[in-house]
């Protein structure tokens, strides 16, 4: 069955079919709209209860019901100084240290950060340093937020394939996250440089920021955006929203050399809860 799953992403058009789900996802026509939210919330036991408007007649267009937000206590940030918060409900894929420009992405499977990035100089930053891949289902809550404090230095979008980020996927399909389509935010930190990637996937309708909506079109080149010759700098505080998915994803995060320490907790599988402690901060 694997095998076949695999198989039948790179027979399918992905860009015309995710193209499709995201004219579909921002319908508002109530006889589309309304059965697709029903449908979904009921297959994927969408818990509503977590959410800041649990009806689910409220939400005009899937878009708006996938991309819900959190009730104000829902999701409590770790109080700790240093803590690095899970930035992501979802579950882990992967989490540990980047073996020189390596970066684990399942059962023997590697990735380089340098091909993630699509910046030899920027991937510098991260040898040998410390990575953690959170994968969100299509029932988890959807926003990203900030997993430290920081000024965001640069964007990158970076275009390509469209492949299931699922397990499955991670499993037999080889650099999976650095060929996929992707977005990558670069942030100063307490800790130092930190990336943030939002990868894009089969039928994910969109990718969108806090400071620049959503990633559109795609193109055919990497294009980056540099934020530090702005005159309204976007600074985010830990624990605030910095972006979005239309439909599930993943989202790696990239830390320098001797910066962070994991949480034991987290390991493959582990669920996450956006404001959790994902590990301690032990330089600054």
């Amino acid at each position: 069955m694997a095998r076949l799953f695999i198989l039948l992403q790179w027979l399918v058009p992905q860009q015309a079919l995710s193209r499709l789900v995201g004219w579909l996802a921002r319908s508002r026509a109530p006889w589309i709209a309304g059965p697709f939210i029903r449908w979904f919330a009921r297959h994927y036991e969408v818990d509503m209860t977590e959410a800041a408007e649990p009806g689910l007649a409220a939400y005009t267009s899937f878009n708006d019901f996938f991309t819900r937000a959190l009730a104000p206590d829902a999701r409590p940030l770790d109080p700790e100084p240093g803590a690095i918060l899970c930035p992501a409900d979802g579950a882990i894929s992967q989490i540990g240290d980047i073996t020189g420009g390596s970066v684990f992405q399942a059962k023997g499977r590697y990735f380089s950060a340098e091909n993630l990035l699509a910046d030899v100089e920027r991937a510098d930053a991260f040898h040998n340093g410390h990575f953690a891949t959170i994968y969100l289902s299509p029932k988890d809550y959807h926003r990203v937020h900030m997993p430290l404090a920081g000024k965001l230095v640069a964007q990158t979008y970076i275009p390509g394939d469209l492949f299931s980020v699922n397990p499955t996927t991670a499993n037999h399909v080889d650099s999976l996250f650095a060929r996929n389509e992707r977005l990558v935010c670069y942030f100063d930190t307490a800790a130092g440089p930190m990336a943030m990637v939002l990868v894009g996937a089969m039928i994910v309708a969109g990718i969108s920021t806090v400071w620049g909506g959503q990633v559109a079109p795609p193109l055919k080149q990497p294009v980056t955006t540099d934020f530090t010759r702005t005159p309204a700098p976007v600074s985010l505080e830990r624990g605030e929203e910095m972006g979005r998915f239309m439909l599930g994803s993943t989202v790696i995060l990239l830390l320098p050399e001797g910066s962070v320490s994991w949480d034991d907790r987290f390991r493959e599988g582990a669920a996450t809860r956006m404001g959790a402690r994902l590990g301690m901060l032990t330089a600054s």
